[in-house]
């Protein structure tokens, strides 16, 4: 006699405030190297699903005009993949830059 053995799988549930977000330390120096880095670990991010991008900038001290326009890069990446981008723990004067730059316009701030 053989058994029939059936498994159904249960989908987990997001939790209520959401998938849980994709965080990426941007380091101490934003330059070209970092900002590549940056740029592979998002698209990574959300080629795994990630709906939402978090880059940490608790440890950046300096942000060169090349690791800006890497991060425009990441962002029409995110938004085309429909993908929402958190800029988080911005020193001030980056925060700045960022603002006047018009970077804010796209991004959370937190």
């Amino acid at each position: 006699m053989t058994e029939n053995l059936s498994f159904d799988t249960v989908p987990t549930a997001e939790p209520a405030s959401g998938p849980t977000p994709a965080i990426v330390i941007a380091g101490d120096y934003l330059n070209k190297l970092t900002g590549e880095k940056i740029e592979r670990e998002c698209k990574d991010k959300i080629d795994a699903g990630a709906r939402e991008i978090v880059v940490d900038f608790s440890q950046t001290d300096i942000i060169n005009s090349i690791g800006i326009s890497i991060l425009l890069g990441v962002i029409d990446n995110a938004q085309m993949a429909g993908a929402k981008v958190v800029f988080s723990d911005l020193k001030p004067e980056s925060a700045e830059l960022f603002d006047m730059l018009g970077l804010t316009k796209h991004v959370t701030i937190q």
